[in-house]
């Protein structure tokens, strides 16, 4: 199910490190390279290593999602987590330290890969185009999250040498994004429709178009995003028809719905904390669920998320919770202790070791396609074709669909379905951002309106030391 994982896990080991100085820049010796790179599968390991520090990264990924007005933190004692939740953090986090270092950590690997493929014997490399085309969507991914996070960012297409990487500026967010899809356009026509066996995991073409689709749908290039995302609900992808069993974890993840998950497994030392962090602190919750080790009252929804549903949504149940029906169809409420009020099922599974779950993280699924393309339609004037696409996800969700909407009705309702459907999968505060709405939801609750992108870390400004180059964001 999770054969991805099991190659991390030989390849890992095998991988260079990169040196802690300025955003893991620097090269590998020539004796380490020629020593790497030689065979087919010598690029597939290396492929392989990129992956690994995404997985690493996307444990907490979802932090970034509780600034929004539907994600809160209910764990009394301070950390970056509550000061995310109430805007007091700083530019000093480790969080965007770590998420600095491990994008680019990310980018140097496939920056390696590709400056050393180039000119390899394709009868020697038999998937060198897939190799690099790997590379390249990874190399985007990681871009894409990267200007979301800090906007103006260093760009890096080459192995560099340190003296050229402290000469290295930031970069105006257009020219990253004109990078993200330039190699996202050479990666969706090499890369594979669908894997088997082993490589079930891997990045395939319907991904590469599909991030492309949400690249283009935030820089509200609308109608490149209508076209690229068409061509995924053209790609056999379906949704699900029981929308709880996305979040069964006892099936298999990868089914008709999925298209890119971060790919997590328990007992392999390959699994993440999410159930843990978000599972109550409440005994009686543990137990049911049999979540073993720390819990965090984390991923929590706020009091607001559970007032916007539509009376028979089957989404409700599994989303936001302040109870549970045990074995006995009796309803058990959270008791309040250590201020656990709410949570999240979406992640709740069994967990023997404390943070060794074994839930993916879903990047993109065709849940979240359908409500791109519905987005970009409606913004193109389409408002009845958007409803087509739109109607599909309440349908499913036991909703009536939409009909004879204006175009501005049909974006609120678009935006609110994405709220529902996507709530808790680190998607509200991007959106929030992307569509010019965080300063009026968010400001309220405590949001300052430079807060729309979050502060370089202050290790990297020391390091720099120039601030005619490598500025802070302004208001950090």
């Amino acid at each position: 199910m999770k054969n991805i994982i099991h190659i991390i896990i030989l390849t890992a080991m095998l991988l260079v490190g990169c040196k802690k100085d300025f955003i893991n820049l620097l090269p590998i010796s020539t004796a380490s390279v020629d020593a790497l790179y030689k065979t087919d599968k010598d690029f597939q390991d290396a492929v392989i290593g990129c992956y690994d520090i995404l997985q690493n990264q996307y444990r907490t990924f979802w932090q970034y999602d509780l600034p929004s007005d539907d994600v809160r933190h209910q764990w009394p004692s301070e950390d970056i987590r509550l000061r995310l939740d109430n805007f007091t953090y700083q530019n000093n986090e480790g969080l965007f330290l770590s998420s600095w270092s491990n994008y680019y950590g990310i980018i140097f690997r496939a920056n390696t890969i590709l400056s050393n493929i180039e000119g390899k014997d394709v009868s020697i490399i038999k998937n060198k185009e897939r190799h690099i085309a790997e590379a390249k969507f990874l190399r985007a991914f990681a871009y894409f999250d990267l200007v979301r996070i800090f906007g103006d960012i260093p760009l890096v297409t080459k192995v560099i040498s340190d003296d050229e990487a402290h000469q290295l500026g930031r970069e105006k967010v257009a020219t990253i994004y004109e990078a993200i899809i330039s190699d996202l356009l050479a990666a969706e026509n090499n890369l594979p429709e669908k894997y088997s066996g082993v490589d079930v995991g891997r990045v395939t073409k319907g991904a590469a178009k599909a991030l492309l689709g949400r690249v283009y749908l935030t820089n509200k290039d609308f109608a490149n995003a209508e076209t690229k995302l068409k061509e995924v609900t053209t790609m056999g992808y379906a949704l699900l028809p029981n929308y709880n069993d996305l979040f069964d974890y006892s099936k298999n993840e990868h089914h008709s719905e999925y298209i890119f998950d971060i790919e997590y497994e328990s007992n392999l030392q390959e699994g993440n904390d999410f159930t843990n962090s978000f599972c109550p602190s409440d005994a009686a919750v543990q137990s049911f669920y049999k979540v073993n080790g720390g819990t965090g009252n984390s991923n929590t929804p706020s009091d607001g998320m559970f007032l916007i549903w539509e009376n028979g949504d089957l989404r409700k149940q599994i989303s936001v919770a302040r109870g549970f029906t045990d074995v006995n169809g009796t309803y058990v409420p959270l008791t309040g202790a250590v201020g656990a009020k709410s949570f999240t099922v979406k992640y709740m599974t069994t967990v023997t070791i404390g943070g060794d779950g074994k839930a993916n993280w879903k990047v993109i699924r065709y849940a979240d396609v359908l409500l791109m393309y519905a987005e970009a339609l409606n913004e193109n004037g389409k408002t009845n074709e958007a409803l087509i696409a739109l109607n599909q996800v309440r349908i499913r969700a036991g909703l009536q669909g939409y009909s004879n909407l204006t175009q501005a009705v049909a974006r609120e309702y678009i935006y609110l379905e994405r709220r529902l459907e996507l709530s808790f999968e680190g998607h509200r505060w991007f959106d929030l951002v992307r569509t010019g709405r965080s300063i009026e939801v968010l400001e309220p609750i405590g949001m300052k309106p430079y807060m729309t992108l979050f502060p370089i870390p202050l290790d990297q400004i020391k390091i720099m030391n120039n601030p005619t180059i490598f500025p802070q964001n302004p208001g950090w």
